[in-house]
């Protein structure tokens, strides 16, 4: 055993050798540098998504893998087609196996985080790969005829993925924040903007955007119709201020330095303590889930695909099976108002809102075990900067027995406490998805959070006064 450990780092260092990287800065980067970075990555991003990959048949609608694009910043037929999906998979992926130990790797250690991250960026890349073979092979990217130009698009799909990982790197090497956050983020805020204020119609005659679909239909006196625009503006916006709310609920740990007396601190541990990673996790998990059931299926006399996650419609929205019964109902306030809910859509509340919160949980403990928010982590790392509780001891071990009475506690809340408000924004029909919404919110909250910690004195005056500064 000892002497495969010791091959096992030997190997993953040839290996990444060959795997495309963004090399880490020599000199440390200020704020303002950090942040044109990042918004150079969100520029190239948002680019990258409006090129069509070429060779995809033009006009094609992809309503059926609207959550996926949604939670994964992707959008299908252009070279972001894969969004930020194999980085989540292959997350997932290890997150299961270190966290169920099939993999025994030590994450509280920088080595065994250090194996991890290498593993994650090459199992992504792997995964770029076979992604775009099943999507173009299994007919969810509708292309032109010819082996040759179906080869050419999956390298074409496969790359952009890359890109992305990449792009990703850069973020978190020369840049601000997530790569992965901040792409969740962009696409859904586009998708907001668009279901706020597009003054485009549909081809049924209704409008894009529902604010002007709202204050047409009160100028022509249609009652109802404006009700259904306003309901969606109504929970998307307290949807906004729930999930702020709830991201600012924290508990603070005096801390004082053992070698100066009088002076101290406190170390918030957030309500939401692994953030919005679980949420991310879960719903890439529906997310190809969800692509899962559009794959293989036969078609009914009736025109609907079934296949063994269940039957789905013209538009690929699933009517029963597992698919039907893992995805959120919407518009539950209009349906409530109107014919009544009926008793598979309450089922469909219940099993949806269950695994979103079980899951969230999950990948919650996996989450802080693997990325060293454990409470030793936690301890070791106050009591290298020389903190310690008042009235306790300083010993690491004792700070350790003091933390466990709060992070596991806040780990487990926490992870069911988003999955729920996930899956409530989604049953109440909020634009741009509840789930996206929440995604975006707290991600920004996370930034600002993050904003206010940096030394703002070079900043630009804008960053300083978002700041609060």
């Amino acid at each position: 055993m000892n002497d495969e450990e010791e091959k096992k780092p030997e190997f993953i260092t040839k290996v990444s050798k060959y795997v495309p990287a963004v090399s880490k800065p020599e000199y440390k980067q200020s704020l303002n540098s950090r942040l044109k970075w990042s918004g150079i990555a969100v520029l190239c991003y948002f680019i990258l998504s409006h090129i069509t990959a070429f060779g995809v048949e033009e006009g094609e609608q992809f309503e059926q893998f609207f959550y996926f694009q949604m939670v994964l910043g992707a959008k299908f037929g252009s070279l972001v087609t894969l969004g930020i999906g194999p980085i989540v998979t292959a997350g997932i992926i290890l997150q299961l196996l270190v966290g169920s130990k099939i993999i025994k790797w030590d994450t509280t250690k920088p080595e065994g985080r250090k194996k991890f991250q290498s593993w994650n960026k090459l199992l992504a890349i792997s995964l770029c790969l076979i992604e775009a073979v099943a999507f173009v092979a299994l007919g969810a990217i509708p292309i032109k005829e010819g082996y040759g130009i179906m080869l050419f698009v999956i390298l074409q799909i496969a790359a952009g993925g890359i890109i992305i990982i990449l792009l990703d790197d850069l973020v978190s090497k020369w840049g601000f924040g997530s790569g992965v956050s901040l792409f969740i983020a962009a696409g859904v805020a586009s998708q907001i903007f668009i279901g706020f204020f597009s003054p485009l119609p549909l081809p049924t005659g209704a409008y894009v955007g529902a604010v002007p679909g709202f204050i047409t239909s009160i100028v022509s006196g249609e009652y109802i119709a404006a009700a259904s625009y306003l309901v969606p503006i109504i929970t998307t916006i307290a949807v906004f201020f729930v999930v702020l709310y709830i991201s600012g609920i924290h508990v603070d740990i005096p801390l004082s330095f053992a070698s100066l007396r009088g002076f101290g601190r406190t170390w918030s541990l957030k309500f939401l303590y692994a953030s919005v990673i679980p949420v991310i996790f879960i719903s890439a998990l529906l997310a190809n889930l969800q692509i899962m059931g559009n794959f293989g299926a036969t078609t009914t006399p009736e025109g609907d695909s079934c296949n063994f996650m269940g039957c789905f419609d013209s538009q690929g929205q699933p009517k029963s099976g597992i698919s039907y019964y893992l995805s959120s109902p919407h518009n539950i306030i209009l349906q409530f108002f109107g014919d009544g809910l009926q008793r598979n859509e309450i089922l469909r509340m219940i099993t949806y809102g269950t695994f979103l919160a079980l899951g969230a949980m999950v990948f919650s403990i996996f989450w802080v075990n693997t990325a060293g928010m454990n409470a030793k982590s936690v301890a070791n790392q106050l009591d290298s900067m020389g903190m310690q509780i008042p009235g306790y001891r300083k010993d690491p071990r004792i700070m350790e027995s003091v933390l466990k009475r709060y992070i596991p506690a806040l780990t487990v809340l926490g992870g069911i406490s988003i999955g729920l408000l996930a899956a409530g924004a989604d049953f109440v029909g909020a634009i741009g998805s509840g789930t996206g919404i929440l995604l975006t919110v707290m991600i920004f909250h996370d930034l600002y959070e993050r904003l206010k910690r940096e030394n703002l004195d070079e900043a630009h005056p804008l960053i300083r006064k978002i700041a609060g500064e």
